[in-house]
């Protein structure tokens, strides 16, 4: 007899976000409902995180995986950092197995065939995971490559996934929700009537584009704030046990207080920071600053701290 099974079905997420160094992406990673990272590059080291260190061994790799399966209520999100060194991991234990000093010593792509073929395993392994209903995340960088469309004359820059030609397409294909993650850059013209190039604002895309790959299966915006509350409302309680979640840190909330101690005692206001934030295009007017993501306070407000106080002072004659 046919199981039939109308309507939705909802479980744990599978997302893969890429996008260049620093953008944030394990800072993002990291807001998913208590996160446990398989580190394989030492990336997180000055997250506040709870991670497992693995970059010796593919093995050890699945080994963890299957760890964490065995025992559901160590994390409701498993965070691989990054996919493509676990893909180094990968190709080292294909060499190993037949032998071989490197992958191209199998011949004209075979090599990369094995790859694959090995890759599928820990998709597999992933797939268990999220029938026990905990979410998987990974991540992996961002490598611009040169394209050309046949209809088109001139090649532009397209942002793909830094993985082979073999492994990319299995996340891309196993993943419900393919991001892409980076900077977007606001052309202005000046009062000598010259561009100039402002902002960096972090930005969060979610559909196919010519310059990079994304997708969704939600109906999400194409373009969201680099911010786990974009996208908080797709995680549902899908069963999985839990450990106790006051563990995790209120950092939106340190950082929000650490920001209005030191507006405090620069001796500006609120409202004038806010103004600055919106003059380089990073918020539009209105935002408060309690709006603000720990990402973006952590990494851009605090460094240029300084430069942003000499702004208010300048505008205010100095004073």
């Amino acid at each position: 007899m046919l199981n039939i099974i109308e309507g939705k079905e909802e479980r744990a997420l599978k997302v893969v976000i890429y996008g260049p160094e620093g953008i944030g992406k394990s800072t993002f990673a990291g807001q998913f409902p208590y996160p446990l990272f398989i580190d394989t590059e030492g990336g997180t080291s000055n997250l506040n995180v709870r991670r497992i260190k693995c970059n010796k061994s593919w093995d050890e790799l699945l080994g963890i995986i299957k760890e964490v399966k065995a025992t559901p209520e160590v994390c409701k999100t498993l965070i691989i950092d990054t996919a493509d060194w676990s893909e180094i991991l990968c190709t080292n234990a294909v060499c190993e197995k037949y032998r071989k000093n490197n992958i191209e010593d199998f011949g004209y792509g075979k090599g990369y065939v094995y790859v694959q073929d090995e890759y599928s395993k820990l998709l597999n392994l992933l797939d268990d995971l999220i029938e026990i209903g905990i979410n998987v995340v990974i991540t992996a960088h961002a490598k611009p490559r040169k394209f050309e469309l046949p209809e088109e004359q001139g090649a532009f820059d397209r942002y793909e996934m830094k993985l082979s030609k073999q492994v990319a397409p299995l996340l891309k294909e196993w993943c419900d929700c393919l991001f892409f993650c980076n900077y977007k850059i606001y052309v202005i013209t000046t009062e000598n009537n010259t561009k100039k190039a402002q902002g960096g604002k972090r930005v969060l895309y979610t559909t196919h584009n010519p310059t990079y790959d994304a997708k969704n299966r939600f109906g999400l915006a194409e373009e969201l704030e680099l911010d786990f509350s974009s996208i908080s409302h797709l995680i549902r309680d899908s069963g999985a046990k839990t450990a106790d979640l006051s563990q995790t840190v209120p950092q939106e909330r340190t950082t929000i207080v650490t920001l209005k101690k030191m507006i405090a005692d620069s001796g500006v206001t609120q409202e004038e920071v806010q103004k600055v934030v919106t003059a380089r295009g990073h918020y539009k007017e209105g935002t408060t600053i309690n709006e603000y993501t720990d990402d973006f306070i952590t990494r851009w407000i605090v460094p240029n701290w300084k430069k942003v106080v000499e702004t208010i002072k300048n505008e205010n004659g100095g004073k």
